[in-house]
């Protein structure tokens, strides 16, 4: 067979190609095409590499994670056993070191007694006095401000401020005096008494009944000193009413509300109710407020009605109440069908978590952070302060009747203190009840990478999480709590299981109503 000339190739636009047995002619597009082909394949065996290396580190993740999990298995039984010290061995090898060192700059120690002012200190306090002594104003406050601001550890110069601003017609600034004293040293018990005083002579008579008993319940080692101030809130809430029961008698209220009290006396969500209705329901105090509204919410939400999943949740729940201070509610707990990591409580002690808190946690302490942060807020009456300065009313829409994804809860519109506070609580009950302390801190750490992952809207008026762990793990250590305590990983593995079943059911079911054939 004659070769083909050169020239005739290239009239025709072939080109030769050598090749290790034999020339062949081929067409520059062939050519190309060649070449993109080589580069697709090179591609696709990169992605390939990167799907293979991707999930090997699944595999590996999820490898590290059951070895994790058999031997906190082995710790638990260990700790139920009665043998601590080798749980707790096992517990420190496991588990993950705090991520930074919870040295804090610490303030400094309060003092009451003015010999232990520094020179200048005691020069103010001398003035201050004089001033005093001799009824001149400015001679007194000048002094008296200077003492606070540079020496807030000093207790009776914030006392004796707020007495003579008291004293001069100023008493919102001598309430605030006080305020940003119990900021700074909220354990100081006479800074809190003379705030609880403050409020009581401001009519704001709630609040005094709240500051008093957050105070008791927060304070509870010192159990003299708690009894007081558990009395100064009934008390004070006995006043609260009483002025309600007047305001209702003379009908002087007559404001229109709308929300959830609405429909807790209406039986519509967004019926009208009138501040006369709304301060009935009040004065039925915390435990029907919450009541008639968790009613509502049984009837409307989607509740798991699987008996191990609803006596798991329950059992937590209880235990956690027994130690939180408030044996005047009934509290109840239930689960939505929900595959969000939410929860929330509605006074009187009602607390909902959604299946998703079970599905998305990594053991029984974990979820007892979640209930015991809940908790908290009931049990420290935050919901129910919500309720009296009618601020509840927009967050119980969020989420009553259920739309699709709830709302996130676990704020609520709860101010800053108030979270601060539940976390406070919340992680002593976990200390209290034999979980390992850290529970709502881990808990947190897994919000903190659902945000990164897939930040909710919720989010942007909520507590910076972050900043919450790193709050939450000075607090364990400063109390000395133990996280290598009970982490309940076997029963909560076997619920989790049975929790996604449901989620995936409840999808499918979904997805059908929204395809039928």
């Amino acid at each position: 067979m004659k070769l083909v000339s050169k020239s005739l190739l290239v009239a025709l636009n072939l080109t030769i190609i050598s090749t290790a047995n034999a020339v062949v002619v081929a067409h520059p597009q062939a050519i190309a095409s060649s070449q993109v082909n080589t580069v697709q394949t090179v591609q696709t065996k990169s992605d390939d590499k990167k799907q293979e290396d991707t999930t090997a580190k699944k595999l590996q993740d999820r490898l590290a994670e059951l070895s994790r999990d058999r031997q906190l298995i082995e710790a638990d039984r260990l700790y139920l056993g009665g043998q601590f010290a080798a749980a707790e061995k096992i517990y420190r090898q496991v588990k993950t070191p705090f991520a930074q060192s919870v040295e804090t700059q610490q303030r400094p120690v309060p003092i009451v007694d003015p010999a232990q002012l520094s020179p200048a200190g005691k020069v103010y306090w001398r003035e201050a006095e004089a001033g005093i002594a001799q009824n001149l104003k400015t001679r007194t406050l000048v002094p008296l401000r200077l003492l606070v601001e540079q020496y807030p550890e000093f207790v009776p110069g914030h006392l004796r401020l707020a007495e003579v601003l008291k004293k001069y017609d100023k008493p919102k600034e001598s309430l605030k005096v006080l305020e940003q004293a119990t900021a700074i040293y909220p354990a100081q018990p006479d800074l809190v008494k003379a705030k609880i005083s403050a409020l009581a002579e401001a009519k704001e008579w709630m609040e005094a009944s709240l500051t008093a008993r957050q105070f008791a319940l927060l304070n509870y080692n010192q159990s003299s000193t708690s009894a007081e101030f558990t009395q100064l809130a009934d008390e004070n809430l006995k006043r609260y009413k009483s002025h309600l029961r007047s305001e209702l008698r003379g009908n002087a209220i007559a404001n229109v509300l709308t929300g959830a009290l609405g429909y807790a006396l209406t039986g519509s969500l967004f019926g009208p109710v009138s501040a006369v209705q709304t301060t009935a329901m009040l004065l039925q105090g915390e435990s029907n407020v919450g009541e008639s509204v968790a009613k509502q919410a049984r009837e409307q939400l989607p509740l798991v009605k699987d008996p191990e999943v609803v006596t798991y949740v329950n059992e937590i729940g209880q235990k956690l109440a027994q130690v939180a201070g408030r044996s005047d509610f009934k509290y109840e707990f239930y689960v939505i069908l929900d595959d969000d990591l939410n929860a929330f409580a509605l006074p009187g002690g009602k607390v909902f978590i959604n299946a998703g808190a079970i599905a998305k946690t990594n053991s029984e302490a974990e979820l007892a952070g979640l209930l015991a942060h809940e908790l908290s807020h009931a049990v420290l009456s935050h919901g129910f302060q919500l309720v009296a300065e009618g601020n509840l009313n927009a967050n119980i829409t969020q989420y009553i009747p259920y739309g699709g994804v709830l709302a996130n809860l676990f704020t609520l519109s709860y101010s800053r203190d108030m979270e601060s506070q539940a976390d406070t609580l919340g992680t002593r009950l976990l200390a209290s009840t034999g979980y390992a302390a850290d529970g709502l801190r881990n808990l947190m750490v897994i919000l903190e990478k659902q945000e990164k992952d897939a930040p909710p809207s919720w989010l942007s008026s909520h507590p910076d999480t972050g900043d919450r762990v790193d709050y939450l793990e000075k607090l364990i250590v400063q109390n000395n709590y133990n996280r290598y305590a009970f982490e309940g990983v076997e029963r909560h593995s076997q619920i989790k299981e049975r929790v996604k079943k449901l989620l995936v059911e409840q999808k499918q079911q979904e997805d059908k109503k929204r395809h039928p054939r």
